[in-house]
C-alpha cells in the first residue's frame, strides 16, 4: 500500500513540474490585404477554439484573440504587414498557461468577422479573421469606380480566385490566381487604351473576393459586360484547350427566386424601380424574367464573338459556349461569361499560360471579341452607338482606297476600325466602315 501511495504522489509531483501541454498549434499566419478589407488566416493543427475582445481606448486600436491550450509556432518578427489597416501582429501575456494571446494592432476601429473553416483541399483547419476597411491602395494602372466615365462601354474584368485561394495548380507549381491576374491586367490595359471603352478590375491584386460579391461589384459600377478569367484544371494532365461558359437556365431560375425574395436587390436590378408588392408577385417575376433572358442571350452572343477570336490563337477544349451553374455568372443586370484560358494542369498549357507572349495573345483575343460584340450591339449613348459603322463585304477588285473614297472616309480610319496591320484585304472579308470624317 505504501508503494502504491508513493507512485501516486510521484505522478502528482510530475504533473506540477511538467509544463502544460498545448492541445493545438498555430502553424502559420497569413495576411491578405485588399482595397476593402484585410483577411488574417491562422493555420491550425486542429480545430481552433478562441475568444476575442477589442480595445479601442487609444491608438493603435487592438483586437485581442485568445487561443486556449494552443501554442504558437510562428516567428512574428518575420511577419510583414502590407495592410493599411493592420500595422502589426504580436503576442501578449495569455490568461492561462499553455495558451496563446494574439494582438492585432489596427489603424481604425473595426467590427471583425471571424469564422472557423474546416480542412479543404490544400488547407487544414483555419481561423479566418476579416477586418473591414480600406487596406490596400488600388493598382495605379487599374481604374477605380470613381475614375469610370459615362458613355463609355464598361467592362468588368474578374480575375478568378486570389489570396488564400490559389485556384488550380500546374505540375510545376504555377497558381491559377497568378496567371489569370496577369491576363486580366493585360485585357484591362487594352480596353482602357480603346477610346470607346473602359475596364474595371474586380480584383486588382492578390486577394480573395467572395464569389457572390464579384457580380455585385460589376452591378454597382453599371458594367455593360462581366468577363471572368480562369484557367481550367483536372485530375489528370491530358485535357487541354480553352472554353467559355455562360449561365445555365437552371441556375437562372434559382437566382430569379432569390431576387424575388430580396426586394432591395430586385430594385437594384430593375434600375431603381421599387419592387411591386402583390400576392402572386407576377409583375416582379415578369420583369426579372425579361431582364434575365436578355442577359443570358446577350452573354451567349458575346461569348461566341470571344470564342471565335480565341480559336485563332489557341486550341479549344469546347467549340461552343457551354452552360454552367456558376456564382460569378448570376447577374441579371448585364451579360456575363467565364473564359477558361486553358488547362493549367496540362504541362504544355501550363508553360504557355506562364508565357507573357501567350498571356498577351489571350487578352487581345478577348478584347477583340468583346469589341466586336459591342460594335454590333452598342449600348445607347456610347461612342460606339454614336459612331455606328456600316458593314461591307469585300468584292473582287476592291481595295481600301476604293472603299475609303466610296464611303467618304480614309484608309487610316478603316484600318483603325478593323484593327488591320496592312492595307491588304481579301474577297469575302467583312469590314466595318466608320462614319464619314
Amino acid at each position: 500500500m505504501q508503494r502504491f501511495f508513493a507512485k501516486v504522489m510521484t505522478l502528482v509531483l510530475v504533473a506540477f513540474v511538467l509544463p502544460v501541454q498545448a492541445a493545438n498549434t498555430i502553424k502559420n499566419i497569413r495576411m491578405w490585404p485588399s482595397p476593402d478589407n484585410t483577411r488574417v488566416v491562422f493555420d491550425m493543427a486542429g480545430a481552433p477554439e478562441y475568444s476575442y475582445f477589442s480595445l479601442n481606448q487609444s491608438h493603435p486600436y487592438r483586437l485581442v484573440i485568445d487561443f486556449p491550450s494552443t501554442e504558437l509556432n510562428v516567428n512574428l518578427e518575420q511577419l510583414e504587414s502590407k495592410s493599411l489597416l493592420l500595422s502589426k501582429i504580436r503576442t501578449s501575456t495569455p490568461k492561462l498557461p499553455g495558451s496563446t494571446r494574439i494582438v492585432l494592432e489596427l489603424d481604425k476601429q473595426v467590427d471583425p468577422v471571424i469564422q472557423v473553416l474546416p480542412p479543404q483541399q490544400m488547407h487544414g483547419h483555419r481561423l479566418v479573421v476579416d477586418l473591414p476597411g480600406a487596406s490596400l491602395k488600388r493598382d495605379a494602372a487599374a481604374l477605380s469606380a470613381d475614375d469610370l466615365q459615362e458613355r463609355k462601354v464598361t467592362i468588368a474584368i474578374d480575375a478568378g480566385h486570389g489570396g488564400e485561394d490559389p485556384g488550380s495548380i500546374g505540375p510545376s507549381g504555377t497558381y491559377e490566381k497568378d496567371v489569370v491576374l496577369k491576363v486580366a491586367r493585360a485585357l484591362a490595359k487594352m480596353i482602357n487604351d480603346d477610346p470607346g471603352m473602359q475596364a474595371y478590375l474586380i480584383r486588382s491584386d492578390d486577394y480573395y473576393i467572395n464569389l457572390n460579391e464579384r457580380p455585385r461589384k460589376a452591378e454597382r459600377i453599371k458594367a455593360d459586360l462581366l468577363v471572368s478569367v480562369h484557367a481550367d484544371g483536372f485530375t489528370s494532365p491530358q485535357p487541354r484547350g480553352a472554353s467559355i461558359w455562360v449561365l445555365s437556365n437552371r441556375r437562372a431560375s434559382t437566382e430569379m427566386g432569390r431576387l424575388l425574395e430580396n426586394k432591395e436587390r430586385l430594385s437594384d436590378v430593375l434600375g431603381g424601380v421599387p419592387a411591386v408588392e402583390n400576392e402572386d408577385n407576377f409583375l416582379n417575376e415578369t420583369l426579372i424574367s425579361m431582364s434575365m433572358d436578355h442577359a443570358m442571350a446577350s452573354g451567349y452572343e458575346a461569348a461566341n464573338d470571344v470564342l471565335r477570336e480565341l480559336k485563332q490563337i489557341t486550341r479549344m477544349h469546347k467549340s461552343k459556349p457551354q452552360h454552367a451553374s456558376l456564382a460569378v455568372l448570376t447577374s441579371t443586370a448585364m451579360p456575363s461569361m467565364l473564359v477558361e484560358t486553358g488547362f493549367i494542369t496540362n504541362p504544355t498549357e501550363e508553360q504557355l499560360l506562364r508565357s507573357n507572349q501567350h498571356q498577351q495573345k489571350l487578352a487581345r483575343a478577348i478584347y477583340q471579341g468583346v469589341r466586336s460584340y459591342f460594335m454590333r450591339r452598342p449600348p445607347d449613348g456610347t461612342m460606339f452607338a454614336n459612331n455606328r459603322a456600316s458593314r461591307h463585304v469585300v468584292r473582287s477588285g476592291e481595295s481600301l482606297s476604293i472603299l475609303a473614297q466610296r464611303y467618304n472616309t480614309s484608309i487610316a480610319a478603316i484600318k483603325a476600325r478593323n484593327n488591320l496591320n496592312s492595307s491588304v484585304i481579301q474577297i469575302g472579308q467583312v469590314l466595318e466602315i466608320p462614319s464619314p470624317e
